[in-house]
C-alpha cells in the first residue's frame, strides 16, 4: 500500500524550492551496524571532504539554501541544524560519524556524501498518511528525556512531518521521533530525501537510486520503489 506524503500550501509557500524524493521499501532486513555499512560511513565521509573542498557545511549552496528556509520559519539554523548540515558536521570531526544499525546507516551515508537531508520512518509505525506542514503549536511530539517518555510540542509555525498520531519529525527534519525511526526490526520503510534550490531535482533523483542500490543490495530480494519528485510548486 502506497503513502500518502502530502506538503501543505503554507509549506510551499515559505520555501517555492523544497523538492522531495521518496522510496517505499518492503522485505528488507535490518540489524547491527556491520563493517560493511561502516565503510560506506567511512566513504561517504570522504567523498563529503572532496565535495567541500575546504569550505565548512554550512557554505555549501545547498545547506545555506536549508538555512534560509529554518530561518524564514522562526528557526536559528546555527543552533538546529537541518539533518544533513548536523550529520556533515560530525563526518568532518574526529568522532566521525555514528555507526546506529544497516539500514540506518544506509541513509546517513547517502546523506553526507550528497549533502542532503535524509530520513527513514517504519512503514508499519506511520499512523495515516504523512503530512509537511506549518503547526499551530498544539501537536504532540513523543520523545525521551533522561531514559522517560516526554511530550513536547512544536513552535507555532514551525515546519513539521507528522501523521494521524502527532508529529513524527520536528523542524523539518531536525529531530525525528522515536515512535517511527528505524529499528533493528524494521521491515517496511519510507525514506525520504529532500532538497532545495539551487539543487537540481535531477542530483536528488540520484542521489536516490544510489539509496535504492544500496538497500537492494544489503537486502536481497527487497521490493523497492522509488517515488518521482514532487517539487513544492507545479
Amino acid at each position: 500500500m502506497t503513502l500518502t506524503l502530502t506538503v501543505s500550501d503554507e509549506v510551499r509557500a515559505l520555501a517555492p524550492g523544497f523538492t522531495h524524493v521518496a522510496i517505499e521499501a518492503y522485505g528488507l532486513v535490518n540489524g547491527p551496524s556491520t563493517d560493511a555499512s561502516s565503510a560506506l560511513l567511512d566513504d561517504a565521509a570522504r567523498r563529503l571532504a572532496v565535495r567541500l573542498d575546504g569550505r565548512a557545511p554550512h557554505e555549501d549552496p545547498h545547506m545555506a539554501a536549508w538555512r534560509e528556509a529554518y530561518t524564514a520559519f522562526g528557526s536559528k539554523p546555527s543552533r538546529t541544524r537541518n539533518s544533513a548540515e548536523a550529520l556533515a558536521k560530525r563526518a568532518l570531526s574526529e568522532a566521525g560519524l555514528p555507526r546506529i544499525n544497516v539500514l540506518v546507516d544506509l541513509y546517513n551515508a547517502i546523506s553526507v556524501a550528497h549533502l542532503i537531508p535524509v530520513g527513514g520512518e517504519d512503514l508499519d509505525r506511520i499512523q495515516g498518511g504523512m503530512r509537511l506542514v506549518r503547526a499551530t503549536g498544539d501537536e504532540d511530539f513523543v520523545t525521551v528525556a533522561a531514559g522517560e517518555e516526554v511530550v513536547e510540542h512544536p513552535d507555532a509555525g514551525e515546519v513539521v512531518w507528522c501523521d494521524e498520531s502527532g508529529v513524527t519529525c520536528r523542524r523539518w527534519n531536525w529531530r525525528q521521533g522515536p515512535r517511527t525511526r528505524l529499528t533493528e526490526e524494521t521491515v517496511s520503510a519510507i525514506f525520504l530525501l529532500e532538497s532545495m534550490a539551487p539543487m537540481p531535482v535531477t542530483d536528488v533523483e540520484t542521489a536516490a537510486a544510489e539509496l535504492a542500490e544500496l538497500l537492494e543490495k544489503f537486502s536481497p530480494g527487497a521490493r523497492i520503489e522509488i517515488r518521482p519528485a514532487e517539487p513544492a510548486r507545479d
